[in-house]
């Protein structure tokens, strides 16, 4: 999709904000792994930094090489998605938002509840399935496919915080 080559060419803005933001609500969980999206006939892989509180989320999608290409942020209802161009988008479904940017769903919400091993009926609903393919000595998920109607997301998870 044309977004995403736009912004796999112009990342030098947010190769600069590659770290996490602070906010002032506990996280409960923050992570750091590799993410491989497939999407029609298109796909990406990259790196994911994540940052999940109750009300808030922080997530940063960057190529191998580290560059920022998006940086989706979630306070209480409100999606933010910045792009490298920079862009900024909003909405109010992270899903639709990533489909509409950058090509390919990010199930957000429920993908919080799955990355912790935990059931996320609101995503079964919606058609969505979740493969554990592995995990650590403490029994959290290391490795897990999601896949949606023409979509697959890969992860592995490298740092748990």
């Amino acid at each position: 999709m044309r977004a995403v080559r736009i912004a796999l060419l112009g990342c030098a803005w947010l190769a600069a904000c590659a770290q996490l933001q602070t906010t002032g609500e506990k996280s409960l969980f923050e992570l750091n792994g590799r993410i491989a999206a497939r999407y029609g006939q298109e796909s990406f892989s990259g790196n994911v930094a994540w940052r999940h509180a109750e009300r808030a989320d922080e997530m940063l999608l960057s190529t191998p090489l580290g560059q920022g290409v998006a940086r989706i942020v979630r306070e209480g209802d409100a999606i933010v998605l910045t792009t490298a161009e920079p862009k900024e988008y909003r909405a109010k479904d992270a899903e639709a938002l990533t489909e509409q940017v950058l090509g390919f769903r990010v199930p957000l919400e429920g993908l919080a509840q799955w990355v912790r091993g935990q059931p996320a009926p609101e995503l079964e609903a919606r058609g969505w399935k979740v493969e554990y393919l592995e995990r650590d000595p403490q029994g959290r998920p290391t490795r897990l496919r999601v896949t949606y109607p023409g979509v697959e997301l890969r992860l592995a998870i490298s740092e748990w915080k």
